[in-house]
């Protein structure tokens, strides 16, 4: 929910299996309504549909509010310029290669075509769709298996068509060596103490993520970072939780250029490597008064 907020993509809740006996819809759209996807019915502007996906129920309806949604939002693609789209899962498949599964958002992808992604490029060798079926070309909003890559892929990274291999590998080489150089300069997306220095470049807004041993405590220090807010400077807090930090809040956190606040919770091993390598900054707490205290000085 944060990360889609985060991104302002609109939410469309389908609330599944209510062919079971112990079903109740009211009972899930009360507890995503406190955080904060009301339905349409009760005032709000979230859309809900009660769907049994092993009944075939509400399918059609939640695939009709998804195309009135894209209408509504004017979702258009160009069929007929060179294939843009996203990678949404990749893998090292033994007799395949390298596969990438895709969903093309512009243009269309054919067999042979020269494509890249950041780091990874590729000879489209075959393509193949949701059912198994090898397909010759894939076009907006389709999703593809994708063999020929040169390596597996970054699953969330866009990717382009370019005029030849040739072009390709050109970029990828590119993007290595940026790759090269940044983990080399070890250079964060930004800490608290480049705060200061934001603010003195006139930096509006900070983005915020908090996380605590207890949801009594993320509540209290979201409050009282909140009220350092002023005219000239915002925290903003785009995800606060109980529990430990986790990939998924590093992850928000690289996505929207954030901090990640700890009170007294620790990220393990995993998690400290992958804020290192995504250049997130992670400051730990056991009092409230010490993080206010630091945050303010920032």
């Amino acid at each position: 929910i944060n990360h889609a907020k985060a991104a302002g993509v609109p939410i469309i809740v389908a609330i599944n299996k209510i062919d079971k006996a112990n079903a109740d819809p009211e009972r899930i759209k009360q507890q995503l309504s406190e955080l904060e996807l009301v339905p349409e019915d009760w005032g709000g502007d979230t859309i809900y549909v009660e769907v049994s996906a092993k009944k075939n129920v509400g399918i059609e309806e939640l695939m009709e509010l998804i195309l009135l949604q894209a209408d509504i939002m004017e979702l258009k693609a160009d069929p007929d310029m060179p294939a843009q789209g996203v990678i949404i899962e990749s893998k090292l498949d033994r007799g395949r290669g390298p596969v990438a599964t895709v969903i093309v958002q512009q243009g269309t992808l054919t067999e042979g075509d020269a494509l890249v992604s950041r780091k990874e490029y590729a000879r489209v060798r075959a393509m193949m769709n949701d059912k198994g079926q090898r397909v010759e070309k894939a076009g907006p909003s389709m999703p593809v298996e994708v063999i020929g890559f040169s390596n597996v892929p970054q699953a969330g990274m866009d990717f382009m068509c370019v005029e030849d291999e040739k072009k390709a590998r050109s970029i990828s080489e590119y993007w290595v060596r940026k790759e090269r150089e940044r983990e080399l300069s070890k250079t964060s997306k930004i800490t608290l103490e480049q705060l200061y220095e934001r603010i003195k470049e006139g930096g509006k807004e900070f983005n915020v993520i908090i996380k605590g041993d207890v949801h009594g405590s993320v509540e209290a220090l979201s409050d009282a970072l909140l009220k350092l807010s002023t005219d000239d400077v915002k925290l903003a807090i785009i995800h606060g939780s109980a529990g430990a930090i986790t990939e998924t809040d590093v992850m928000l956190a690289s996505a929207s250029d954030a901090i990640i606040l700890g009170f007294k919770v620790r990220p393990d091993l995993r998690v400290s490597e992958l804020a290192e390598s995504e250049g997130v900054d992670i400051k730990l707490y056991d009092v409230i008064y010490d993080c206010l205290l630091y945050t303010s000085d920032a």
